[in-house]
């Protein structure tokens, strides 16, 4: 089958109500980093996750990068003039991710040290974070993520880190409106970060948000957002600041926006639940969850091949190659077969430890040093869990205006796959 529109991994879904808020700003003028729309969006989001302040900013990795300064200065304290605030400091990050949650690392001058995956959720292995410990018992803060809408092990992460005196990041870029026992992700950590960029289940087009109990802490990353100027006539400045506020127009989308999460969640939970079903009896597992402990918001369905389901695959750095094999299939074969039907779909996040511009950091797995041995995970000495996974996964076109019938022919399309 091919569709006549394009059916798309995740594109924004729009009702109207934004289109009211952005015509309010633009009917008061109010068409830069103040207004109505920002203030309210801040309360709407903080009131929905369950902080005392959000602070309304550029992007979610704006809001990742401020919270990673404001972790070196809490940890370090204030630095030099383009020193960075975590100084040449190891800091343990979530491996497979995109490269926003690392980058803000980069930006403050610190080292990201990749902590290996576990099967159980697709996130960062408690197991390996303990390791990463005994290896580097000096490190005193950490990057988790919860991947494609999946609450990490929590509980077991911050037991670690509070053993260990660490603080933590929480990129809850994905994860907006995913709860842990209850309580909502991008509440768990020291410092906390959610993104409204296009694809996101809450969108404005671009916008982040950075979420904390502290006002100390929201009062500094509003003004570093607004280039660090102090209460003066003049522009006084005492420090290094950004330009990372989020527009009154971006707002007004996120604040139309913010009425629908749950319908977009419950959309989005129903499209895996009917791929789920509709791969029975296929050698396939869907993204996995605790669901005894956590609700996801499903932002993305993902699958993984069993290995023994695998066909011959390789890929360099920008290309793959894959023989087909009768009963077998790849990540490759499938995602060409998506694309020809007009649909997207794309591989699962390459890992960072596998990624050109941090190949040379250290990377931990449950078993010690992932880097300890060459070809360790070819040879099966090192389990290197994220690899396998990028390595026989796939994210499935989830975009919730995808209809039954177009989701049925792409499951149909897969299991075309396997002949």
């Amino acid at each position: 089958m091919l569709f006549e529109k394009k059916v798309w991994l995740s594109s924004p879904t729009m009702h109207g109500d934004e289109i009211k808020f952005v015509q309010e700003a633009y009917e008061t003028n109010w068409m830069s980093t103040v207004g109505a729309n920002i203030n309210e969006t801040e309360r709407l989001v903080a009131e929905k996750v369950g902080c005392k302040y959000a602070v309304a900013l550029s992007a979610g990795t704006a809001a990742l990068h401020l919270c990673a300064k404001l972790a070196g200065e809490a940890l370090y304290g204030m630095p030099k003039v383009g020193e960075g605030s975590l100084k040449g400091r190891k800091v343990f990050c979530s491996d497979m991710t995109f490269d926003a949650t690392v980058n803000p690392i980069a930006y403050e001058n610190g080292e990201a040290v990749f902590i290996d995956t576990e099967r159980d959720t697709w996130n960062m292995d408690p197991v390996a974070l303990e390791k990463a410990f005994e290896i580097y018992p000096e490190v005193r803060l950490v990057v988790l993520v919860h991947l494609y809408g999946t609450p990490a092990k929590v509980d077991e992460i911050r037991s670690i880190c509070a053993k260990h005196n660490a603080l933590i990041i929480e990129d809850a870029a994905e994860s907006f409106g995913a709860s842990y026992k209850g309580k909502q992700t991008g509440t768990f950590g020291n410092f906390n970060a959610i993104s409204f960029n296009g694809n996101k289940i809450i969108t404005g087009s671009a916008g982040g948000m950075f979420l904390t109990d502290s006002k100390e802490d929201a009062d500094k990353v509003r003004k570093w957002s607004t280039q660090s100027r102090e209460a003066a006539a003049w522009y006084q400045h005492e420090e290094v600041g950004f330009n990372y506020r989020m527009s009154n127009v971006i707002a007004g989308v996120v604040r139309g926006q913010m009425p629908y999460l749950e319908e977009h969640i419950a959309q989005k939970k129903a499209i895996y639940m009917r791929y789920k079903e509709g791969f029975k009896g296929l050698p396939v597992q869907m993204n996995p969850y605790d669901a005894q402990n956590s609700e996801p918001n499903f932002w993305l369905s993902c699958m993984i091949i069993d290995k023994g389901a695998m066909c011959k695959q390789v890929r360099g750095e920008t290309d793959a190659l894959y023989i087909h094999e009768p009963g077998k299939t790849c990540p490759t074969e499938i995602l060409e077969k998506i694309a020809a039907m007009n649909a997207e779909g794309r591989p699962v996040w390459k890992p960072m430890h596998m990624q050109p511009i941090y190949r040379s950091h250290a990377f931990i797995t449950a078993q010690g040093n992932g880097r300890a041995r060459t070809n360790a995970y070819i040879d099966g000495s090192v389990e290197d869990v994220g690899a396998d996974i990028f390595e026989r996964g796939l994210c499935l076109p989830s975009d919730n205006k995808m209809t039954p019938e177009q989701q049925d022919a792409i499951i149909a399309a897969v299991k075309e796959c396997f002949i």
